[in-house]
């Protein structure tokens, strides 16, 4: 299928997990992908590895040469479009998340669709949690998707398209032990998200958010067994999500099937929290 062919994608926090599941669906869906991260060599080899799989699967086609149809490619050569770039990117600092947004426009010629994927966690009890702690998750996951947003709107906004979709968690719906700074800032996405679909609709750009719940990443890896027994067990669906079952959530936000689609937040999480 190609839900999103001719779209141009930014990903951040793409280079692994549910990021890399996204990057990788979208560019199966005809998306040309951007791909921001802080890790170089897990980003640059993804971006080698999409963009050798999509040059081989168009050259296979017959009849097929893989050329870009967008009509808003300021002038440059559609055969030079890439199929997939890495941008070392970290989103909690703006200037660098301006520069990546103009340098995949000089590339790509257009942005379509912002996926804010990037997260971190530093979890601890409120009395345990220090400043550090705090700051650096609300660095990232709050004001770092506001930077991206803040960078990426504008282009989106000449071009009267696109598609913000942010990751919030089930953690900022419901709340959760000892993550206090997580839960705060998927809240303020949620909050952010309904702001957004407010300012941006009329401009032909919808704002929503996904809500996952407990997926088996590489977070997950340092959660003892008899802990993820206990999330799997809580779960009506008696597993952990699969990445590429968020990354399917967020190829529908950001397909023209979705487009009266605006500010809500959809839950990904097996039925956790019914």
């Amino acid at each position: 299928m190609n839900r999103l062919q001719d779209k141009v994608a930014i990903i951040t926090g793409g280079a692994s997990g549910i990021g890399k599941a996204t990057a990788i669906r979208f560019a199966e869906e005809g998306a040309r992908v951007a791909v921001w991260d802080i890790s170089e060599e897990k980003g640059l080899a993804l971006a080698t590895e999409l963009s050798e799989a999509m040059a081989s699967r168009h050259a296979g086609r017959e009849g097929h040469s893989g050329a870009w149809h967008s009509s808003e490619t300021n002038g440059r050569d559609v055969a030079t479009v890439p199929y997939c770039r890495f941008y070392k990117v970290n989103t909690a600092r703006l200037a660098e998340v301006e520069a990546a947004a103009a340098a995949v426009v000089e590339d790509f010629g257009q942005i379509d669709i912002l996926i804010n994927n990037a997260g971190i966690t530093r979890d601890a009890t409120m009395r345990k949690m220090t400043s550090e702690q705090w700051q650096s998750v609300i660095d990232v996951n709050l004001t770092g998707v506001w930077h991206c947003t803040k960078a990426v709107a504008p282009y989106m906004l000449e071009r009267n398209y696109g598609r913000i979709i942010s990751a919030a968690s089930v953690v900022g719906l419901y709340g959760n032990f000892g993550q206090t700074n997580y839960a705060a800032t998927k809240a303020g996405v949620i909050g952010m998200t309904k702001v957004w679909a407010r300012e941006f609709g009329r401009k032909g750009i919808t704002a929503n958010a996904i809500a996952p719940g407990f997926i088996a990443t590489e977070m997950m890896a340092t959660i003892p067994e008899k802990v993820l027994q206990m999330m799997e067990d809580k779960a009506p669906a008696g597993r952990l999500g699969q990445p590429e079952e968020v990354a399917s959530a967020y190829l529908f936000l950001a397909s023209d099937e979705a487009a009266f689609i605006n500010g809500i937040t959809l839950s990904v999480d097996g039925g956790l929290t019914l």
